[in-house]
């Protein structure tokens, strides 16, 4: 114990006790004092050759002028220039015929998978079923505002619907009925709407908002409210809702109207890239 303490005494202590017990002066080994200072070296290298220290719109580019989005673009540029000739044979190609040649159709469906996975899938769903009710459709069944056929998919996939940064895109507008008819009259045709495709709630009133629909609604939906692909109206007879078809979700919808928009993408994506995501789109099993 005596020949500890006196060790103690030699190394002096900090100054530091608690309860009795100080704290020793002991100095760091010289080889983790030398690997501190090398990190602080390194760090201070690495701020000056790479970028680091961020500024109000960027950061400090670094002598080496090393990106990443630099690294990346390049590395989409290779990318780009190995399949320029596929891609080239793509946008040549008539879209009718492409599902002739299995090479270019497996191309183009992987390609285009990889498209509609970036940036269609936020509104349609990554497997492309549509988010039920709220207005992104289901492009896994035959149900088509603005027809199915591969032709018509590319068309509302280059200038979108509704939008309007883009003067070819497919416009339609429904009235606000809750500006043109009554409360009951809303309810009556709505009952008549519900029985095209199913059993309404009330029979009298169905049967009342038939003359309804037909003064109101049969110019774009039909008279038999099977709907039309031209104006991008919707089938009521086939069970199908965009937005829902339960009593109050139709209410809403004939009092107020409904107004999606989808943008375009031309611009956005290449030639090759909407040829490729429709018919990605068309191969899924909803296309005409």
């Amino acid at each position: 114990m005596s020949e500890q303490t006196e060790k103690d005494k030699e190394i002096g202590t900090t100054g530091h006790a608690w309860d009795g017990i100080e704290e020793l002066n002991n100095p760091l080994p010289r080889w983790w004092l030398w690997c501190f200072y090398l990190t602080i070296i390194w760090g201070i290298g690495y701020t000056i050759a790479y970028p680091a220290w961020p500024l109000v719109n960027s950061a400090t580019a670094g002598m080496l002028g090393y990106s990443t989005r630099g690294e990346v673009a390049t590395e989409i540029a290779a990318v780009e220039e190995a399949n320029g000739a596929i891609n080239a044979t793509l946008v040549a190609a008539e879209l009718t015929e492409v599902s002739a040649d299995a090479e270019l159709m497996q191309y183009a469906t992987s390609a285009g998978g990889a498209v509609f996975r970036t940036w269609c899938a936020q509104c349609h769903g990554s497997g492309g079923a549509g988010v039920q009710a709220s207005g992104y459709p289901n492009l896994l069944d035959d149900d088509w505002l603005w027809g199915g056929t591969i032709e018509d998919i590319h068309l509302t996939i280059t200038h979108g619907i509704r939008n309007e940064e883009d003067l070819d895109s497919r416009y339609s507008q429904m009235p606000a009925f809750g500006e043109i008819l009554e409360e009951g009259e809303i309810l009556a045709v709505v009952q008549y709407v519900k029985s095209l495709s199913g059993t309404p709630e009330d029979a009298t009133l169905a049967a009342a908002g038939a003359e309804i629909y037909l003064d109101n609604c049969s110019a774009c939906h039909g008279e038999e409210g099977l709907g039309d692909i031209s104006q991008g109206a919707p089938n009521l007879a086939d069970a199908i809702w965009l937005y829902g078809g339960d009593t109050e979700r139709l209410i809403e919808t004939v009092t107020y109207s409904r107004f999606g928009v989808m943008p375009p993408w031309q611009g956005r994506l290449s030639e090759a890239e909407l040829r490729a995501v429709a018919l990605y789109v068309h191969s899924r099993g909803g296309g005409q």
